[in-house]
């Protein structure tokens, strides 16, 4: 029974995948044409939010500074549990071209990043595929609803 009831809870997860949009540079461009008619994220479950709250996923889109990396810290914890992280170009996940004192040279130094998709800016085509490799992440590791309850009885 366990396992029936986790999976479908899992596919319900995995299948409803609403993105908060946050665009810090050019490759907010990329993930906005993805969710317009063209691609149409929609027909697959990702619905973007503006609100950290109504979403489970963050896409950081763009050069992360080191002036806004607190507001993206407060916004991820913000948002509810369970909450993934996909980083959006060379820039969200490894600094870029942009090796200053300013710039964090990779959103992972401030938030837990569970998907990186390389690129400059990636294609629709490319976030799209980094939410299907999330979707993939999502049914492999999610654990027992149960798990929670189990660990109650247990202590």
């Amino acid at each position: 029974m366990d396992t029936v009831v986790d999976g479908i809870v899992s596919w319900g997860r995995r299948s409803a995948l609403w993105p908060m949009t946050f665009g810090l540079a050019c490759c907010a461009i990329e993930m906005i044409s993805a969710g317009c008619s063209r691609y149409d994220t929609d027909r697959l479950g990702m619905v973007f939010r503006p609100s950290p709250r109504q979403s489970d996923v963050m896409v950081i889109a763009g050069t992360m500074t080191k002036k806004i990396a607190p507001a993206v810290k407060r916004l991820y914890d913000q948002m509810p549990e369970p909450r993934w992280v996909i980083a959006q170009g060379g820039c969200a996940s490894a600094g870029g071209p942009y090796n200053t004192y300013a710039v964090v040279q990779g959103t992972d130094l401030v938030v837990p990043v569970d998907v990186f998709i390389p690129g400059c800016p990636p294609r629709p085509e490319a976030l799209i595929y980094g939410f299907l490799m999330l979707q993939e992440k999502i049914r492999k590791e999610m654990p027992s609803v149960f798990a929670r309850y189990e660990a109650r009885q247990h202590s």
